[in-house]
């Protein structure tokens, strides 16, 4: 936006300052699906001068420039979140401000929903035990999740559960048997529930039906009694058991029969149709209400509407409304009177919801929730909880305790992330509250060195030091130690001069005469001790009257001093020494010993003034003592925390220089013999009882040991302690890809990171072009090493991704691109030449020298256990990053979800898993079943493998 001023020589366009305005941002509800490869956090605005961004993460400050795995744009504030497998810990409230210096513009709050995958709960259930004919009801009760929901019935075997008038699937998705027979019994009947917007599904467990020996199937048929058939708009439905009639009209009255029978014998129940006319003309019926004083009085007033067919509608309901309402109504045939009882209730309302809490892991935390509700409900009143749409039973974890609308977390893991609703119920209303839980792990470090140490007040031998804390890493910082160095005696040698409280940011310097000082600083906390800062310009002192002489008198074996030597040990009478020199050596010292020292010097002139004493201790040796109490901590499958008590300073033999940590691996957790690994060393400076080790491997079992060490060296070692790390995730590799009808083999990784449950295997057609056929996804038993693929188009070139799964979650993914052959029926362009000798010859020479190539490939690629992948980054996309969501994939071995767990995904989002495919897959030469939705359950009886399969179409229909 501009203006122009007009003079007599020349327009000058003058630039209007505008205040910043917010164009666009992301919608106030941003949902993370997996299938999508990011996620933007969309902020423009527009200002003059141009607006800086910033962004709020639940109500604190958030840079999504300091974090590398965000994706920025220059001059915007927009920034996307890659689906890297990592969303949870982005999930929150955001807001974008846009800040000149007019002012600050605000955008809405945008929440980022990572979705949580449905589950159905674990339970155990009894068999259902009934005699034959009669009726069976198996309820599935799927779990909530993003709509819509498709429900299926079918066996262990993925075959579907036949329907008919006898067996019949309700709205609500529960299974009914209208009567029971013996081929109805089976242990297998199970729920399975799709979320195709997630395309995820779910099994819930399996239900047994036992039927006992009964009667026959009854046949069902309706009568209008009178008539010798039904209406021509009625219409019987659900095998029978519903009958409807639309547009009804006078003839439609009279009786009904419905009647089941068998040949054991009927039953019969009647129905009454009787139809209400209304009209303009018809009369409006008289409302009148009865308080409790007893007196009856015409309803009306502007909250109150009486409607032509007679119906009373009250508005801004009152206390005062409480009663009984009789409705008088009378026409040409008669009189009719109805009475109907209103009692009024205080809205039910939660009067102290929870709070948004940030915790750190294995602390407790409390959820409260208080709530109003209307006293004459009594004891109807109940206060539930839930967590992530599944209701809380203290009962069924320990760690949960609900008492009296609070609820109590003990020992806050990272499972117990996510959204808590309180709910406050009464038989007549219900209020509800939402609060999120975030589970953090802080881990501590040593400060870092201090900035911008300068030095001034310079007074003579007086200075004052000043400097700026470096970050403490998440443990306050205890105090400052200043040290100094002098050029003259003992150049570059730093020696401590005086420490501070670590809430104290400059100290006053009292220095000696003629030293040329330089000065740095460093801080500790309760993890150890910091880097020194950077050495301060140098600052020399004035010279000054002969006066005693003060220095370091520590050195390994013996005391250096110089001109006169008085010495006292323990209370000793002194010792004088009268010498010449500047120095002065002291032998036979014990070890480690505190002496006073007093310098004084003499000249021409006589005595110098009476020194200040001086203390040093004489030479250390090793500590004599190890540490005790040394206890581990497992965090996660690659870390630890090791605590242990201090060494007594008697035991120090010196002064204490830290602790080191020797650890070594024993073995892996899938292998019983014990090997000794190479030793790892850290070391842990100044006087602190615990730290934490990093870069361990999964499923270990390891020991360690824990020693003290002074400037002479280390003390021994205290006990070993051994411990072992939880599983990890897996990585896998892929061999070879045969023919025509691809097959893939591959063998378990050498080293699993755990207990291996099951493989996932994806494939795509790819050619050589810019477009990529829809990614089709497999699951794969444990007990699996090969694979066969059919149906794929000739002279085409296709790539497959495969990952090793544990308990944990699934490993990257390894790829392989092979092309396929072309069609046999090319070869007949050569008029027949397949026929001729030498032909014959040359291709079986060729296949020699193929399987002598493919056998020697083999062997050199198991020699490690490993594989190399040829990948072609620059055409195709990298797909082995971990990009599947590991709760989708791998949660079915909580739940006995393995048979339809692998639903079809997207790990970059230039390849989208949506579109339906024409591949199949063969295993065994099994028929394939496809459901009347579009979606392919395949069933694969006739090996070992099994291999369970979905593909997911657009024409997918909702239960």
């Amino acid at each position: 936006m501009s203006c122009k001023y007009q003079s007599n020589a020349l327009d000058i366009p003058l630039e209007v300052e505008q205040l910043p305005t917010i164009t666009e941002h992301s919608p106030a509800s941003l949902i993370a699906f997996p299938f999508e490869e990011s996620f933007p956090m969309k902020c423009e605005a527009t200002g003059n001068p141009g607006p800086e961004f910033r962004w709020t993460k639940n109500g604190e400050d958030f840079d999504p420039y300091q974090d590398p795995r965000l994706i920025t744009l220059d001059d915007s504030g927009t920034f996307i979140i890659p689906n890297n497998g990592n969303l949870t810990e982005f999930q929150g409230n955001y807001r974008c401000f846009a800040t000149n210096k007019l002012g600050t513009a605000m955008s809405e709050e945008i929440e980022f929903i990572v979705p949580n995958v449905p589950k159905f709960p674990k339970e155990i259930t009894e068999p259902i035990e009934v005699m034959e004919g009669q009726s069976v009801i198996l309820e599935c009760n799927p779990p909530k999740g993003i709509p819509p929901l498709q429900i299926y019935w079918m066996t262990m075997s993925l075959q579907h559960i036949e329907q008919d008038e006898r067996v019949s699937m309700g709205l609500n998705g529960n299974l009914y048997f209208s009567n029971a027979i013996k081929t109805d019994s089976r242990r297998d009947y199970c729920c399975f529930a799709a979320f195709p917007r997630i395309r995820t599904i779910v099994q819930k467990n399996a239900m047994s039906v036992v039927v006992k020996s009964s009667t026959p199937t009854p046949e069902v048929e309706w009568v209008k009694i009178g008539f010798h058939k039904l209406p021509e708009r009625a219409v019987v439905e659900s095998h029978g058991k519903l009958l409807t009639v639309e547009m009804v009209n006078e003839e439609d009255e009279g009786k009904y029969m419905c009647r089941a029978k068998n040949p054991h014998g009927e039953v019969v129940h009647y129905f009454y149709v009787t139809l209400v006319l209304y009209s303009e003309n018809d009369p409006v019926g008289l409302w009148l209400h009865r308080s409790k004083a007893d007196s009856a009085d015409a309803v009306e007033g502007e909250r109150f509407s009486v409607h032509k067919n007679g119906s009373l509608e009250i508005q801004n309901l009152m206390k005062e409304d409480m009663g009984e309402y009789s409705c008088f109504a009378q026409n040409t045939e008669g009189k009719v009177a109805i009475a109907a009882t209103l009692e009024v209730k205080d809205p039910t309302r939660i009067v102290d919801p929870p709070r948004d809490l940030r915790v750190l892991a294995g602390t407790t935390i409390q959820f409260s929730c208080q709530a109003e509700f209307d006293p004459s409900i009594g004891d109807d009143f109940e206060i539930l909880w839930e967590k992530d749409g599944m209701a809380l039973n203290g009962s069924e974890n320990a760690r949960y305790m609900l008492d009296d609308g609070v609820l109590e977390i003990i020992d806050v893991s990272f499972g117990d992330q996510g959204f808590y609703v309180c709910v406050a119920r009464t038989p007549v209303d219900q209020d509800m509250a939402v609060a999120q839980l975030s589970v953090v792990v802080v881990f501590l470090d040593v400060p870092d060195p201090p900035e911008d140490v300068i030095h001034s007040e310079h007074n003579g031998r007086s200075v004052k030091l000043q400097w700026i804390p470096g970050d403490d890493h998440n443990s306050s910082i205890t105090e400052f130690v200043i040290e100094f160095e002098e050029s003259q005696h003992e150049p570059g040698s730093w020696k401590e001069m005086m420490r501070v409280p670590g809430n104290h940011h400059s100290a006053q310097l009292k220095l000696h005469s003629h030293v040329d000082y330089r000065f740095r600083v460093y801080a500790i906390n309760e993890v150890g001790r910091g880097r020194p800062s950077q050495a301060t310009e140098r600052y020399k002192t004035p010279a000054s009257e002969l006066n005693a002489i003060s220095f370091d008198l520590l050195f390994p074996v013996n005391l250096l001093s110089s001109f006169v030597l008085l010495r006292q040990g323990n209370g000793e009478d002194w010792k004088e020494h009268m010498v010449k020199r500047h120095s002065f050596l002291v032998k036979n010292t014990p070890t480690f010993v505190l002496y006073e020292i007093k310098i004084q010097a003499k000249n021409h002139m006589g005595w110098g003034p009476d020194p200040k004493i001086i203390t040093a201790y004489s030479g250390e040796d090793f500590p004599s003592a190890a540490p005790e109490d040394v206890a581990v901590d497992v965090m996660n499958n690659t870390m630890m925390q090791v605590k242990w008590a201090h060494v007594h300073k008697d035991k120090l033999n010196g002064h204490l220089g830290g602790y080191r940590i020797s650890y070594w691996r024993l073995r892996s957790l899938l292998d019983s013999k014990k090997t000794h690994g190479d030793k790892h060393t850290l070391t842990f400076s100044g006087e602190r009882n615990h730290a934490v080790v990093t870069g361990l491997r999964p499923f270990s079992e390891y020991s360690l040991i824990v020693m003290a060490f002074n400037s002479r060296g280390n003390g021994p070692g205290s006990h070993p302690v051994s411990f072992k790390t939880p599983e990890g995730v897996a990585a896998f590799s892929v061999t070879s890809i045969q023919k025509h009808k691809v097959t893939l083999t591959w063998s378990p990784p050498v080293d699993a990171n755990g207990v291996i449950i099951g493989y996932i295997l994806q494939y795509q057609l790819i050619n050589d072009t810019e477009e990529q056929g829809s990614l089709m996804s497999l699951n794969i038993s444990a007990d699996s090493n090969k694979l066969h693929l059919q149906y794929l188009e000739a002279l085409s070139k296709y790539k497959f991704y495969l990952r090793c799964c544990t308990q944990m979650g699934c490993g990257p993914a390894v790829s392989e691109e092979r092309t396929t052959v072309p069609e046999a029926s090319l070869a007949s362009i050569h008029g027949g030449i397949s026929n001729q000798g030498w032909f014959i010859g040359l291709m079986c020479a060729i296949a020699l020298l193929t399987l002598i190539v493919l056998i020697a490939c083999f062997v050199n690629r198991n020699k490690g256990g490993k594989y190399s992948v040829k990948e072609k980054e620059d055409l195709h996309p990298d797909l082995e990053s971990p990009g599947i969501n590991d709760d989708t994939f791998c949660e079915y071995s909580d739940n006995d979800e393995k048979p339809l767990k692998s639903s079809q995904h997207s790990l970059n989002g230039d390849l989208k898993g949506g579109d339906s495919g024409d591949s199949m897959v063969d295993y065994g030469d099994e028929d394939a079943h496809f459901h009347e939705d579009g979606s392919f359950i395949g069933e694969y009886s006739g090996r070992k493998d099994r291999v369970s399969m979905e593909i997911k179409g657009n024409n997918q229909s909702t239960a």
